[in-house]
């Protein structure tokens, strides 16, 4: 295995996942709620009544962010070698996943672990050994 220099970037990833718990603390601190992306999604469409403003600011959010960090920590623009059909087939089966788990790698690996949930647990290991092995299969057998 080797690491790409050229796009290892440790203390953008830091501070992006210092910034993701902080939200997910204050959202469950604040309001009772969990930060999962696919929940802030599946409450916008279609819109649920009352809380849709504060979803669709925090999809924004994730939206901007990128492009934030990109002229705050002068990142390397990362490429992607992968062709657009598979791009949608793999966000396809990710957003099957996250329907058949009732939850996304944000709301059960960052907020179901950090309650200590069991369900979480067993979607967070699912979903990591599903990518491990969808990585192995791609780069080593195929």
């Amino acid at each position: 295995m080797t690491i790409d220099w050229t796009h290892f970037a440790p203390l953008p990833a830091l501070a992006g996942g210092a910034l993701v718990g902080l939200a997910a603390a204050w959202l469950i601190l604040q309001d009772g709620r969990i930060l999962g992306a696919s929940g802030l999604l599946g409450g916008l469409i279609p819109p649920r009544s009352g809380d849709w403003r504060w979803r669709a600011e925090a999809i924004l959010g994730l939206i901007v962010a990128p492009f934030v960090a990109h002229f705050a920590f002068q990142t390397a623009s990362p490429a992607i070698a992968a062709a657009p059909a598979t791009l949608i087939a793999g966000g396809l089966m990710v957003g099957f996943g996250t329907r058949l788990a009732n939850g996304c790698t944000s709301g059960h690996g960052v907020c179901g672990l950090a309650r200590l949930s069991p369900r979480s647990l067993a979607a967070t290991l699912t979903f990591m050994t599903a990518g491990f092995a969808t990585v192995f299969v791609v780069r080593h057998v195929i």
